[in-house]
């Protein structure tokens, strides 16, 4: 019997019983042996409903009419940028930073208002990492989704917020520093940095006089690719009070965190810890939490054995293995024929993500709270 065919539960247990009988048999391997079915762990079922759940998407691919231009009522896009020495909590100048990793001296945010948006209203928003990348697509959702006469398909008129990585990548940079540590702190420098300056830059203030975010948790969502969604997931992990709503593309869910950081105390594995070793979605107890989880089929080191701890598409699997045996609100989506942070499963998918994310919430429009599912 295929796995796939099996009830979540027992497909989860099948692969465990797998895992511990052949420890390091890659996934690419048990694929070929048909132990997991043709498309990873997830339902042969595309998103194009509300559910939560698995689901595959692929080979083939196309721009959902959603993230074009339609002619809609656009917004308004307003750019200013952060010096990294003003900063408290991200300066550029950790001991932990590799000499030869550039560091910006600035870092550009990006903010879209929509054109749905009524000033004076706690907008719920969006923050996007590594902004402005994937902009475009989440402002064309905007413009078109929250008129949608489908109330499936609509969308409050959330602010996109884009924010620009700190510089460079991996170990040793200010982006792996900002998005690979296990920590609240890139959760406080957004909370704490980011959104104030947002609602108090000059050009809003003028377009919007009474321009505000919302407090709401549940109207505060995170989105990023890469270790941008692991951060995503961070975020809300460690300040669920904060943000609640989290989207992420090919999640960086491995060991990536600085191997002198002072969080390897408490992480060693990093974000690989979410969902092996000391196992910490299953082991904690349930957060407050919506998720969409993606990777593709050919994603970063697909092939890599599980000692590496850097097996992205191993690693996505189990973190959605954990959040299915915990309950979460989840949805996660295999991508056929696709690798690492593809461009056409954003376009392909990104409107239904964005759907199913902000299922549930209305705010008040007097106190800016809101009530989930």
């Amino acid at each position: 019997m295929p796995l796939l065919s099996l009830t979540p539960s027992l497909r989860s247990l099948a692969t465990a019983l797998v895992r511990a009988l052949v420890p390091g048999l890659c996934l690419s391997l048990l694929l070929c042996l048909g132990l997991l079915g043709t498309t990873g762990m997830a339902d042969d079922r595309t998103p194009a409903s509300l559910e939560n759940g698995r689901f595959v998407v692929g080979p083939d691919y196309g721009v959902a009419s959603e993230l074009t231009d339609l002619g809609n009522p656009k917004g308004r896009q307003f750019e200013f940028a952060m010096p990294l020495s003003e900063s408290k909590l991200f300066d550029g100048r950790d001991s932990t930073l590799n000499p030869r990793k550039q560091v910006r001296k600035e870092r550009k945010i990006v903010v879209y208002v929509p054109a749905a948006y009524q000033d004076g209203t706690a907008a719920p928003f969006l923050v996007m990492h590594d902004g402005p990348n994937r902009l475009n697509l989440v402002c064309n959702a905007l413009d078109n989704m929250t008129r949608s006469p489908d109330p499936e398909r609509r969308l409050p008129a959330f602010v996109a917020i884009a924010v620009q990585n700190g510089g460079d990548d991996s170990k040793g940079s200010q982006r792996g520093l900002e998005y690979d540590t296990m920590s609240d702190r890139l959760a406080r420098f957004i909370q704490l940095e980011v959104l104030p300056a947002v609602e108090n830059h000059p050009e809003i203030l003028a377009a919007y006089p009474n321009f505000k975010l919302t407090d709401d948790p549940w109207g505060r969502g995170v989105m990023g690719c890469s270790s941008g969604g692991a951060a995503a997931l961070t975020m809300g992990w460690f300040r669920p009070e904060w943000f609640r709503r989290l989207i992420t593309y090919s999640g960086t869910f491995v060991d990536q965190q600085d191997d002198d950081a002072p969080e390897e105390a408490d992480f060693p594995l990093g974000a690989w810890e979410y969902h092996s070793s000391m196992k910490l979605i299953e082991n904690t107890p349930k957060k407050p939490l919506r998720i969409f989880t993606h990777v593709a089929e050919n994603d970063n080191r697909a092939n890599d054995p599980e000692s590496t701890y850097h097996n992205w598409v191993m690693a996505n699997e189990r973190t959605a293995d954990a959040l299915e045996a915990k309950g979460y609100d989840y949805r996660y989506v295999f991508s056929k024929a696709t690798r690492h942070c593809d461009r056409k499963v954003f376009e392909s998918t990104l409107a239904d993500t964005l759907a199913w994310m902000w299922d549930g919430y209305e705010a008040d429009q007097d106190s800016g709270s809101s009530t989930p599912d």
